[in-house]
């Protein structure tokens, strides 16, 4: 018995033949390893939770990002599971009970705020992680990001060689740290291009969709209406989309979009706008890959990616 269990668990102490021949014997079986026994024996339950808010600027976000997770624990005994991340509730609650339960040994989330309770409430349990999105703590952390001021500053460029000045951009909520890398971004690069910006107060990326447009078909309506808009996901792009058709403006010639997106949905819509694309399959690849890291002990600064845009215009 002692040999079988070292040989099913990759034992090198055990001759490689053995190793294979018990594989077989295993895979012949159909035989399974009882979760509940390997978590009693090693107290290690081989999950992975990812906290995950399902109302997102993307379309299929879920599916992108849990099939990049899948990709990188393809083989190592990891699944993952997806437990809800309610974003007007209090956020640390779910990550201390996943925790204290012992409900998995890494945890992966996105949305991250400045002064990120869940950041800091991990990092002190020295529990493993790796979150989507960077926070303004010193202590280094693991984390996966997406360069949200290049996309501003980029987005913004196009607009301004097409000779836009008057540029809108809807930014999630305050709170979270990509709104003030996004607000950066937009804001530096308006400046120095010598044209005017506009931050609504009144709605945000988290707004319902319909609300929004109904806000940005006013504001289209306007005499000092602007003439380009930034949009951070796909959902605000379709939503622009909308507002601008809606408005009777012609899109190529009263105003121009450019849009974040991570799906191929663009690709079906008429007229073509600018895109800059956010690889969100890369992305859970890369976190789950992280994650992995962090269990095994590597220092979390080393554990820290950020990608970069990627243009889809000339």
């Amino acid at each position: 018995m002692t040999t079988v269990s070292r040989a099913l668990a990759n034992d090198p102490r055990i001759a490689a033949a053995t190793r294979a021949l018990v594989a077989e014997a295993a895979r012949l079986q159909g035989y399974v390893p009882d979760r509940a026994a390997q978590r009693l024996r090693t107290g290690r339950t081989k999950v992975v939770q990812l906290l995950l808010n399902l109302d997102h600027e993307f379309l299929g976000v879920a599916q992108d990002m849990i099939g990049g997770i899948s990709q990188a624990l393809a083989g190592t005994g990891y699944s993952v599971t997806i437990f809800p991340d309610i974003l007007r509730s209090d956020r640390l609650a779910a990550v201390r009970q996943i925790v204290e339960n012992r409900l998995g040994d890494g945890l992966i989330f996105n949305r991250t705020e400045p002064f990120d309770p869940r950041v800091r409430y991990l990092s002190e349990q020295g529990f493993p992680f790796v979150c989507h999105g960077r926070t303004e703590f010193v202590t280094p952390h693991p984390f996966v990001d997406y360069d949200n001021e290049s996309f501003a500053r980029q987005a913004l460029a196009r607009l301004v060689a097409k000779g836009r000045e008057r540029v809108l951009i809807v930014l999630p909520p305050a709170r979270y740290t990509f709104h003030q890398h996004l607000r950066y971004g937009v804001v530096s690069a308006a400046r120095a291009a010598g044209i005017t910006w506009e931050i609504p107060e009144t709605v945000t990326l988290d707004t319902p969709p319909d609300e929004t447009v109904e806000w940005m078909k006013g504001r289209l309506a306007a005499p000092d209406r602007p003439d380009g808009i930034i949009c951070v996901g796909e959902v605000a792009a379709i939503g622009a989309l909308a507002a601008v058709a809606d408005s009777g403006l012609r899109l190529g010639q009263d105003i121009d979009i450019v849009a974040k997106r991570a799906s191929a949905i663009f690709g079906l819509l008429r007229p073509r706008i600018d895109t800059m694309f956010e690889d969100l399959r890369e992305t859970g690849r890369a976190m789950g890959e992280t994650l992995l890291r962090s269990m095994a002990g590597e220092p979390p600064e080393t554990l820290q990616i950020l990608h970069a845009p990627k243009v889809e215009f000339d």
